[in-house]
């Protein structure tokens, strides 16, 4: 704004004094609020064993080194375990993640009032509830092993592949569909041959990107009792075997690198 002087020249300014006043409130206010929650994290926080954090950090390292390497005869079959659940639970999940992204994007629903509502429902309900928390329950309903982590991988995916394929369904080329439409295509017709073709790049990428997350998701379940690597990871910390508990880090490290090494390549080839 441009405030006049009492010589009447005329000065910039960059905001009103209301606006200034609000910034300063804005301001006030944040401050405030850090300073309550500090206060909050403070009153919780037993800062004696804080300040000793880094002797008891440099104390673990020594006991982690070397890693015992006789152990990893005991890893391979759990990181085999981790790849499955994340493998099966990720094609679990585009199994059920396709016909809901259908139903929730507004150009291929049957109904915007009442099927699209219950589809977003859903992606909602399976990106809101961490995989951990999903294995926990199964591992309650269905019991501890590779199944209760393989279905928690999958319902924990559900709505993150849904979600970014509707949005890819509702981006397509509509041109495309009048065409197809026009030549007088059923609606089956018009799905298979206008919308799959402009979706499936996507779908494959999503796939893959999705996947890669569930390696490294699926390598932390058996905390819970879910299986994979997570199991020997847990077994190992509670008897404080803590030379395998730095290979086993490592070998988690190891898979999680592979895993992105592949999916970097597929998505390259697919794009």
């Amino acid at each position: 704004m441009v405030a006049s002087q009492k010589d009447n020249s005329k000065v910039w300014q960059r905001r009103t004094t209301l606006q200034q006043y609000s910034v300063w409130l804005s301001w006030l206010i944040g401050l405030s609020i850090f300073t309550y929650c500090w206060q909050l994290i403070s009153d919780k926080t037993i800062w004696m064993f804080v300040m000793d954090a880094t002797t008891q950090a440099s104390d673990l390292a020594e006991r982690m080194i070397p890693p015992k390497w006789s152990y990893m005869a005991n890893l391979w079959e759990p990181v085999w375990d981790t790849i499955n659940i994340a493998t099966l639970g990720t094609a679990i999940a585009l199994v059920f993640a396709v016909p809901v992204a259908f139903c929730a994007a507004r150009n291929t629903t049957p109904s915007v009032y009442f099927v699209r509502p219950i589809a977003l429902f859903v992606i909602v309900s399976s990106r809101s509830i961490n995989s951990l928390i999903w294995a926990l329950m199964l591992v309650t309903i269905i019991g501890p092993g590779v199944l209760a982590g393989t279905v928690a991988i999958g319902l924990r995916s559900i709505g993150f592949c849904a979600k970014l394929l509707y949005e890819a369904i509702e981006e397509i080329d509509p041109s495309q569909v009048e065409a197809i439409t026009a030549t007088g295509a059923s609606k089956g017709q018009q799905l298979i041959y206008g919308i799959v073709p402009q979706i499936l790049p996507a779908f494959a990428g999503i796939s893959v990107f999705r996947w890669d997350i569930n390696i490294r998701e699926s390598t932390v379940l058996g905390l819970v009792g879910a299986g994979g690597i997570g199991l020997q990871l847990d077994a190992s910390i509670s008897t404080l075997a803590w030379t395998q508990v730095s290979l086993i880090l490592l070998v988690i490290l190891g898979t999680v690198i592979v895993s992105e090494w592949v999916s970097a390549r597929i998505r390259h080839s697919i794009i």
